[in-house]
């Protein structure tokens, strides 16, 4: 198999993940970088949307719906949630920045014609997850508690010298509740921005066993397997997660080799 690695590109378009780049069927990412006043213009056409404000301020225009100057977060790593705005299938859109930004573009198939909603950070459930050298920071975006039609978006802060998506866990066989079967994207930013993490993906008969060396701005696409996240002494993780499949619901199951781990 191919390297799982996308790295990030120094243009307007950081970085891009469509399904069939990815060679699977749901998940869709990408990642842009806009000065102040630049505009990007698409059309969702069979696929629905969430649009993430990662960094600045942006006018985002659906149809006759606008929503003027959303976003707060100078940084990502910021503790506070992002704006966000959910898209359904066939409209058209556009961005435009009033300050520099940095927006992500998390998408899935749509099957639906839901409205088109602000998500307000103030209504994103934040959470702690694990203890000691296992905690992380969590912000659920889209969780499979809000209205989407495949769609799952969260965001997760790892802390210098901590673990993240651990123990290993995975999410590739339909048995729920035991599991269910999700593609993902993690795309990372490090602070300081030189930093680099780690990250494995791997299936139990070892067909995927990829590590990989992670820098600002890159994806690691996860079509299964297990995918654990190591942040090394001195640099913060983020990470923000787009899940679909073909049932939208998040059920995970941990390698059992390293379950122990949860009774530690």
């Amino acid at each position: 198999m191919s390297s799982l690695l996308v790295k990030a590109q120094a243009g307007s378009t950081i970085v891009e993940v469509t399904p069939e780049s990815a060679g699977w069927t749901h998940v869709g990412f990408a990642a842009h970088r806009l000065a102040s006043g630049e505009q990007i213009s698409l059309e969702t056409a069979g696929r629905e949307l969430c649009i993430v404000v990662l960094t600045g301020t942006v006018t985002v225009k659906v149809g006759e719906q606008s929503w003027e100057n959303i976003g707060e977060r100078l940084s990502v790593f910021e503790d506070r949630a992002p704006a966000a705005v959910y898209v359904p299938r066939r409209m058209r859109v556009s961005i435009t920045a009033t300050s520099d930004a940095e927006v992500g573009l998390c998408s899935a198939p749509g099957t639906s014609d839901r409205p088109v909603r602000l998500i307000d950070p103030n209504t994103m459930t934040r959470s702690v997850r694990g203890k000691g050298a296992n905690t992380r920071y969590v912000r659920d975006i889209l969780p499979q508690t809000e209205a989407a039609d495949g769609l799952l978006v969260v965001e997760v802060v790892t802390p210098s010298g901590h673990s993240s998506s651990y123990p290993p866990h995975k999410h590739d066989s339909d048995n729920i509740p035991t599991e269910s079967s999700l593609e993902e994207t993690y795309y990372h930013r490090l602070n300081p921005a030189q930093g680099f993490a780690y990250q494995r993906v791997y299936t139990d008969d070892r067909s995927i066993d990829q590590a990989l060396a992670v820098e600002n701005h890159d994806v690691v696409m996860v079509p299964r397997g297990y995918h654990p996240v190591t942040m090394p002494y001195g640099y913060d993780g983020y990470y923000l997660n787009v899940m679909a499949g073909p049932k939208r619901v998040w059920h995970f199951k941990n390698d059992p080799a390293h379950e122990w781990l949860m009774n530690k």
